[in-house]
């Protein structure tokens, strides 16, 4: 494996060409509608004359496949699982953001454009975020049309609801199943679409390689899962939605079924994988009960709009949750970051937790959490308000531990869950292979324009871009530190 910087291929600050970003020029609120009117565009009747091949039906890969087919292309999808409802997109659980600003409380979009930046340690493209500020409004209205069944206020108008490192609600949600519905209403857009014709869907298929010609993706080799036979397929375009590499580290809360083998496969071929050691900690998961689990489970960000989280005021104390008076608990998070209180970025709050624990103040039989507490928000709200908002997320936490939520506090602790590094794409999402574009979460963006001063050393050395070599193919990976 190849170790190359985006500042330079061979130490000699030399650009790697492969890296070009691609970013328009102007303004940065200006570039991607300018982008737009410079793309070239395609006529309907020849549209019918393309054929592009998505791997993966997850949010990502099912959005794209149905999107194209409604537009006329000819798209081939493939999934692994026996259906695309069974992607693991579902556990997306909290909600989905969009700069709407329905709650009048100051958001813009350019203020989603700050937070997203800012909570992505800065080393997100920054075009990029923007782009994804000035869409976000148009997708809410996408999957409201496709039949997700968000939220709503008494007077019909779409809910929102608050998430760590936001001081505005922007956050639309389904309850604590987001993930799901979303899931379900692109599942429909592309059920409608394997309908009319327009796309081919192939399930329990798995990607086995990726085909090139003259240095470009054309295609696809695949096994069927079910009678082991080995086909090819051709295309004129190649997208790969098939997720993150979150399995590689130990005890994710990824299902087991997430195994990067097609980025890993795509990586073989030519494309760049950029800053494995980027990744999410997710800091309201069920902790560990046993030294033989296989992976943990998410509770949804969601549950830190009302629930409070504390730790025992002193270390070592044995009693129960309920029987601490709340002046001898320590609600760290609010005591530490009163602007926020426990809706703190995700990161905030993980090394928090952790601190809290390694402190000797952790909780449970083996001490490896910190209590997220809804006594307060039961109190002012009424049970039945809190169950109406987080019902099957307290449903699921009380099968797998078998404690009562509403009698007394969860216990969470954070796990990795999403991994922001990945396939390196430049602004229209291609990979270094020309002709296979990423989408979701398989892809990493960042720009080499960045000052690296901004890459802070907490989640390890920052701008890491791995090139394949021909004598060594192995899926590159770091331990977490």
């Amino acid at each position: 494996m190849t170790d190359v910087s985006t500042g330079g291929a061979s130490g000699t600050g030399a650009p790697d060409p492969a890296l070009d970003s691609k970013i328009p020029d102007g303004p940065i609120a200006d570039k991607w509608e300018n982008h737009k009117f410079d793309l070239k565009l395609v006529n309907p009747a020849n549209k019918r004359k393309f054929t592009v091949i998505i791997v993966g039906t997850g949010l990502a890969g099912a959005a794209a496949a149905a999107s194209l087919g409604e537009l006329g292309y000819n798209v081939k999808a493939f999934c692994y699982q026996d259906s695309p409802r069974r992607a693991h997109s579902i556990a997306a659980q909290g909600g989905i953001n969009a700069a709407k600003n329905y709650r009048n409380d100051g958001d813009s979009v350019h203020r989603l454009f700050y937070d997203t930046v800012k909570g992505g340690d800065y080393r997100a493209r920054e075009a990029n975020v923007h782009r994804l500020a000035e869409v976000s409004v148009d997708i809410i209205d996408q999957c409201a049309a496709q039949g997700v069944p968000f939220a709503r206020e008494y007077g019909g108008l779409l809910d929102n609801r608050s998430f760590g490192g936001a001081q505005v609600s922007r956050t639309f949600y389904a309850r604590g199943q987001t993930g799901q519905q979303l899931l379900l209403g692109a599942y429909q857009a592309l059920a409608r679409q394997i309908d009319a014709g327009t796309v081919e869907m192939f399930s329990r298929t798995e990607m086995l390689d990726l085909v090139m010609k003259d240095g470009r993706a054309v295609g696809i080799v695949v096994r069927d899962l079910v009678t082991g036979d080995v086909s090819s397929h051709s295309g004129h375009a190649v997208v790969l939605g098939t997720g993150g590499y979150s399995n590689a580290f130990f005890l994710s809360t990824n299902a087991k079924g997430c195994n990067v083998t097609a980025a890993w496969r795509a990586h073989r071929k030519g494309a760049y994988f950029a800053n494995p050691c980027f990744t999410q900690i997710h800091p309201t998961c069920i902790p560990a009960s046993e030294e033989f689990q296989s992976k943990l489970t998410l509770m949804s960000e969601s549950l830190r709009n009302d629930g409070r989280i504390w730790v025992p005021g002193d270390s070592g104390d044995e009693r129960a949750a309920i029987e601490i008076p709340p002046d001898e608990r320590d609600y760290y998070l609010e005591r530490r970051y009163p602007a926020f209180g426990n809706l703190v970025p995700r990161d905030v709050a993980s090394r928090a937790a952790k601190l809290e624990v390694d402190r000797g103040r952790g909780v449970g039989s083996k001490k490896n959490g910190v209590y997220l507490d809804f006594a307060d928000a039961i109190s002012r709200l009424g049970r039945d308000t809190i169950e109406e908002k987080y019902g099957n997320l307290f449903q699921m936490y009380e099968r797998i531990t078998g404690e009562d939520p509403y009698a007394q506090p969860m216990r969470i602790f954070p796990a990795l869950h999403y991994t922001m590094g990945g396939l390196w794409v430049d602004y229209d999402l291609m990979s270094t292979i020309p002709g296979c574009y990423v989408v979701g979460g398989g892809k990493f963006l960042r720009s080499r324009r960045q000052p690296p001063g901004r890459v802070r050393s907490h989640a390890g050395p920052g701008r890491r871009i791995l090139r394949p070599a021909v004598h060594d193919l192995r899926l590159p990976g770091r331990s977490a530190r």
